[in-house]
């Protein structure tokens, strides 16, 4: 009995709640043939991408969810780009797309139509590696090599658009990229030795 004639009480309007909200999910549930006409076909049709990679134009056919980085190392066979965490929080998958820094395990392949894209196998010059990449060998940078890529990738990057002055500013930018082995102060070193190189 309620205290207060004429108030819904509590458990009258949960009953009421429930028996709406049952009402509505069989009503509103497609039936077999009309879960089928909306199950997958919005999803299944692929998407044409044109880029350059690593001086190479590429035409692929890519469902609309596949990212850079797995165009880059399933579709193409570009495994130096590293896939980690797979959600933009190590930087091991760090590319070039148009000269800047982009991890490209958030980037849609479908969003880099008519791009430049640079991976780390496109870095060198035939057998003449690029300073950062001799850089990494001469100052010891990378201990277990996982992460290297990414980190050769952020610092050009880092070097082009001028945040390689001074040590501290290296390790501020550069921050984004992760290194389980701690290889954090040669790697900085690496960074300003090749800044100094390509300047």
């Amino acid at each position: 009995m309620s205290d207060h004639p004429g108030k819904i009480s509590r458990r009258t309007f949960m009953r009421g709640t429930a028996t709406v909200a049952a009402g509505v999910a069989v009503i509103g549930a497609p039936t077999e043939a009309g879960a089928q006409d909306l199950a997958p076909s919005r999803f299944s049709s692929s998407v044409t991408v044109r880029f350059e990679i690593n001086g190479v134009d590429h035409v692929l056919d890519v469902e609309p969810r596949t990212t850079l980085l797995d165009a880059v190392r399933e579709r193409l066979q570009l495994t130096g780009t590293k896939k980690g965490c797979n959600r933009g929080e190590c930087g091991a998958c760090t590319v070039l797309m148009d000269d800047r820094r982009v991890n490209s395990c958030l980037i849609l392949a479908a969003s880099t139509d008519g791009r430049k894209i640079t991976t780390i196998e496109g870095l060198a010059d035939g057998p003449v590696l690029h300073p950062v990449q001799q850089a990494f060998i001469d100052h010891d940078a990378f201990q277990c090599g996982f992460c290297t890529s990414g980190q050769i990738m952020s610092a050009v990057g880092c070097i082009a658009e001028g945040h390689a002055g001074s040590n501290a500013e290296i390790r501020e930018w550069m921050s984004g990229n992760l290194c389980r082995c701690s290889a954090y102060p040669q790697i900085a070193a690496a960074v300003e030795a090749a800044a100094g190189e390509i300047v």
